[in-house]
């Protein structure tokens, strides 16, 4: 819906202040800078290396119409990852929108999904941990239905808010 929310109310101890961070498996592969002239989730538009191009016609020659893995921002070294959702005759439709000023590039693949996320976990603090969610593409893209990852349970979403809208990470709430 275009004009509603849904919001949960998680119980933490008295005196306690929330701590909300993501677990993100993708670093970004190294080969491109991409930079967008405007923020939205259909661009058009994108300077790959300094030269400006059609984002689909970039997409494409990457072999990325998969949609499989995301685009990883740099915002202020945490990796925030924008998704791509489809790659059309109309351009590129994305699940997150991408900002101007922020450099971004494909993620490296994954080989194992599901170990990649046990691996993060080992280094994500966990105590205190009250919530958590993970989007629901990593389950899609890293067949991860049924599979134990660690960490602490949680509920399946669409796009988490904890920076902002971000795609194909992890949330997890904790207390300190």
């Amino acid at each position: 819906m275009h004009n509603c929310a849904v919001v949960a109310h998680i119980a933490l101890p008295l005196k306690s202040d929330p701590l909300i961070e993501i677990v993100n498996i993708f670093h970004a592969d190294g080969q491109d800078t991409i930079r967008f002239y405007e923020a939205g989730f259909h661009p058009e538009f994108c300077e790959v290396n300094g030269e400006r191009r059609i984002f689909a016609d970039y997409v494409r020659e990457r072999g990325r119409e998969a949609c499989d893995l995301p685009l990883v921002g740099d915002f202020a070294g945490a990796r925030i990852n924008a998704s791509l959702k489809h790659v059309g005759d109309e351009g590129v439709s994305l699940y997150a929108p991408v900002f101007p000023g922020v450099d971004y590039a494909f993620a490296a693949p994954v080989g194992d999904y599901a170990a990649a996320f046990r691996e993060a976990l080992t280094a994500q603090p966990l105590d205190g941990a009250a919530w958590s969610c993970n989007c629901i593409l990593n389950f899609l893209f890293g067949k991860l239905d049924g599979v134990a990852i660690g960490g602490i349970a949680g509920p399946v979403t669409f796009g988490e808010i904890a920076y902002q809208l971000l795609n194909q990470t992890m949330v997890i709430v904790r207390s300190n």
